[in-house]
């Protein structure tokens, strides 16, 4: 039989104790994985696409007015 943590016991009652709370856990929980993976293939996508993205290249074409 595998034991449980307290800890664990605790963090397991307060978000199914209701359909509520576990809702919220996964609209949270979905919220925080969505902008970790958005981010994270943002700079996959930046660094496979270095020097040809126009961030990259603004400077060779558009002179800034000082």
């Amino acid at each position: 039989m595998v034991s449980i943590s307290p800890t664990s016991r605790q963090s397991r009652a307060l978000i199914f104790r209701n359909n509520t709370a576990f809702i919220g856990a996964v609209f949270v929980g979905a919220f925080a994985f969505e902008l970790a993976y958005d981010n994270g293939m943002d700079k996959v996508w930046d660094k496979i696409n270095k020097g040809r993205q126009w961030k990259d290249i603004r400077h060779k074409y558009v002179q800034d007015e000082e």
